[in-house]
């Protein structure tokens, strides 16, 4: 059965806050490391971006959302891949959108989990209770979207 609105496609979505910027020395020139905290479900996420088109400081809070999809209906980009059709799409409510891989899981415990995954190198880490990432899989290409 097809999804039938935008929000089918959320995987996760929550604000979060910034702790810390380039906590163990800033390693590229245009890409810092952020480590911020959730304000609804207690996760905790670390993230490469590119600070050149989304400059973010100790304590910006901001909306994150990982979707399968950018499309309005739900539906997987076909042909063309995630470009083609992009105008109307959910990118159009971000500042900052990016796509990737999941390429691993790790359990820490029996509830808490790390979900990784790589934006052309640019990596994240979201750690917390499983029920908040379980539509997360291993191998699924995701679009990471951001707004202050």
């Amino acid at each position: 059965m097809a999804a039938t609105s935008a929000s089918s496609s959320v995987l996760f979505s929550d604000l979060f806050t910034t702790k810390d910027v380039d906590r163990d020395g800033k390693k590229f020139d245009r890409v810092s490391r952020i480590t911020a905290k959730s304000a609804n479900h207690d996760m905790d996420l670390s993230l490469d971006i590119n600070t050149d088109l989304l400059p973010i400081t100790p304590s910006t809070t901001f909306s994150f959302a990982l979707a399968s999809s950018l499309l309005p209906d739900g539906e997987k980009e076909g042909e063309g891949g995630w470009r083609a059709g992009i105008e109307g799409s959910m990118a159009d409510e971000w500042e900052y959108v990016m796509y990737g891989k999941v390429y691993k899981f790790d359990e820490e415990t029996a509830e808490r989990v790390t979900a990784y995954a790589s934006f052309g190198g640019l990596l994240m880490a979201l750690s917390g209770s499983y029920r908040h990432v379980s539509g997360v899989t291993v191998g699924e290409y995701v679009y990471l979207l951001l707004r202050r």
